[in-house]
């Protein structure tokens, strides 16, 4: 018999042990819970270190959006066992990390545009936390066959929800495309959060120079913040500048 590895990560400890002991019952299914994204990634690793790789992850959608107290997390890089990190990032994290793990999301309720996040994000399926074990078990056995499963009322939420960031991210390649190669070297450095000074330092340019890219870059992208600058390069694909080294962009390579 083929038995399947199921890794349930939520933050509400008894939501996860109960879940984790129904799916337990049956016969061909080996289940272990983790109760934050940091405690999922160690999981992980550690199970990929010793040859015994998970086969299906269930993320809690609303995983680390909330701390003790009502404070909102702040997702962080992956890998940061001391920080927080929040649903989606974990499944993006992971489908990046460990591709043959399929990611099911876990939701208390039908959201089209966080689905439609969780699905850009590598995740397989949405599904509602209180459906019955047998539909979640016919979810879990359905993405390992590489199947995507949605709530039907989630449909055609989802599908308009996918194609405006289509559309989105279509425009904003297309103004990213507009800047000079100078100017989305400014750009990559303001997606890796770096200053005007650091930017400087980096590309060996005067302060006042930098300035005047990043007046450009915002004039061209039709922006007036960094912040509102970088959201749009993220949606174009533009990765930070590599601090450690070059610069990546779309798998390494400069535009």
């Amino acid at each position: 018999m083929v038995r399947i590895r199921v890794l349930v990560v939520d933050d509400h400890r008894i939501f996860a042990e109960s879940l984790a002991a129904a799916l337990a019952a049956e016969p061909d299914v080996d289940v272990f819970a983790a109760g934050s994204g940091p405690a999922a990634l160690r999981c992980l690793e550690r199970a990929a270190a010793e040859g015994r790789r998970y086969d299906v992850l269930l993320v809690d959608a609303d995983l680390g959006r909330t701390l003790p107290g009502g404070r909102a997390a702040i997702p962080v890089q992956l890998g940061d066992a001391e920080g927080h990190v929040d649903g989606i990032s974990l499944v993006s994290g992971v489908r990046t990390a460990q591709p043959g793990v399929r990611c099911v999301v876990l939701a208390e309720k039908d959201e089209p545009r966080r689905a439609a996040l969780a699905l850009q994000a590598g995740a397989c399926g949405w599904v509602a936390k209180d459906c019955s074990l047998s539909r979640l078990l016919t979810v879990i056995r359905g993405v390992l066959r590489d199947e995507t499963h949605l709530p039907p009322a989630l449909l055609t939420g989802v599908l308009k929800e996918l194609t405006a960031a289509r559309k989105h991210r279509s425009e904003s390649e297309r103004l990213v495309e507009s800047l000079t190669p100078r100017e989305r070297e400014v750009l990559r450095c303001m997606v890796a959060g770096l200053g005007r000074k650091a930017v400087a330092e980096r590309l060996f340019l005067s302060p006042h120079t930098v300035r005047t890219h990043m007046q450009n870059v915002l004039g061209k992208l039709g922006v007036h913040s960094t912040l509102a600058a970088v959201a749009l390069a993220r949606r174009a694909g533009v990765g930070p500048v590599d601090l450690a080294g070059d610069v990546v962009e779309r798998g390494g390579q400069l535009a």
